[in-house]
């Protein structure tokens, strides 16, 4: 099937619990996500390293690197992973990447339009604009352009076409101007083949703060399987996300799945972590990724790390947990999720 053919192709985003073919991630480069020290940016490259080499434990990673990172990425990184050799101002690939789907003849790769989350003036996205293609263009996948800015983070869904999204994100007047929930969702169900989308109203506070990113639903929310979503839980009254999730809760307690069934919560306890040098965080393990055979956990030092780890086992029965460090990740803006993107296994593959 000839790039950009997608028409009457009935494409569907497969739930991220389903088999993958590999994970893509990009190697960080830019000053704003290195430091300006060489001991943090011996912190950031040591923080994606971790996350790549746990993930390349379980299934193949393909890595987006600069010229000039190739070096640094060679010496940290398991030596199977695979390098694709790219310019970059980032590394946050979940949202500067393709969105996988698979239809009636093969993969599909949605390429939103990237533009900073949402021109934030401290972001820089000339090459992170088109370096979704260079996953879409390695992994063989009909290139399906769309004109909806969006990122990776912004969305969820359970593979049977119900997504979770942001009014602040997709509905964003520095995003996609003009546009309505029903435009958003008729773009999502051509695109990613959306059958229900429930709007939640915003993220997390520290997420709609200056270099957040207003409001992804990764940190806040995430299918486990079709009817089971996993919840942010602040429980600490004096957190301004403790109000923020009490909307969120409500919400999801109150709608329905496309196939009609109410969803059940499972609350994924917040960090006890409160607060860093800059306000209240956004910790959260909700912000992870499922592979095959395993859930690459965020753990942050915390008294509730180890709660949160039980509840991802329950919730993810017969994967193993794997928790990696993941302060250094939120300080710079994101989590594990943030910087993976699966691309799936089609049906009848090896995975």
């Amino acid at each position: 099937m000839s790039p950009g053919l997608d028409q009457n192709e009935n494409w569907r985003m497969p739930a991220e619990t389903e088999p993958h073919e590999r994970a893509w991630m990009a190697w960080p480069s830019a000053a704003y996500t290195l430091g300006d020290t060489p001991s943090e940016a011996d912190e950031a490259w040591t923080a994606w390293a971790e996350v790549a080499n746990a993930v390349a434990a379980h299934e193949p990673l393909s890595m987006l690197v600069t010229a000039e990172g190739r070096a640094e990425a060679q010496r940290r990184l398991a030596g199977d992973i695979e390098l694709h050799e790219c310019e970059l101002d980032d590394a946050w690939y979940r949202d500067s990447g393709p969105t996988f789907v698979v239809g009636n003849h093969g993969l599909g790769a949605v390429n939103w339009v990237f533009n900073g989350w949402g021109q934030q003036e401290w972001a820089r996205w000339e090459f992170d604009a088109y370096a979704s293609e260079v996953a879409t263009t390695a992994s063989g996948a009909a290139r399906i352009a769309s004109a909806l800015v969006n990122e990776g983070g912004g969305l969820h869904t359970d593979g049977e076409g119900t997504f979770l999204v942001t009014e602040t994100v997709q509905l964003d007047p520095e995003r996609n101007p003009g546009w309505t929930k029903a435009g958003v969702e008729a773009e999502l169900a051509r695109r990613v083949g959306a059958r229900k989308v429930i709007w939640l109203p915003r993220g997390l506070t520290r997420d709609s703060a200056t270099y957040g990113t207003r409001g992804h639903v990764d940190i806040v929310a995430t299918f486990t399987a079709p009817g089971e979503v996993l919840i942010h839980d602040q429980r600490s009254e004096e957190h301004p996300d403790h109000a923020v999730m009490a909307e969120i809760r409500s919400v999801l307690a109150s709608s329905v799945d496309a196939a009609g069934r109410p969803l059940r919560l499972t609350e994924l306890p917040a960090p006890k972590t409160l607060t860093d040098e800059h306000g209240f965080v956004d910790y959260s393990y909700v912000n992870h990724f499922a592979v095959n055979g395993a859930v690459i956990a965020c753990s942050f030092d915390d008294p509730n790390d180890d709660e949160a780890l039980d509840v991802l086992a329950g919730a993810y029965p017969g994967r193993t947990i794997v928790p990696v460090g993941a302060r250094v990740l939120f300080a710079r803006g994101g989590g594990v999720h943030c910087i993976t993107q699966q691309q799936p296994a089609l049906p009848g593959g090896n995975a």
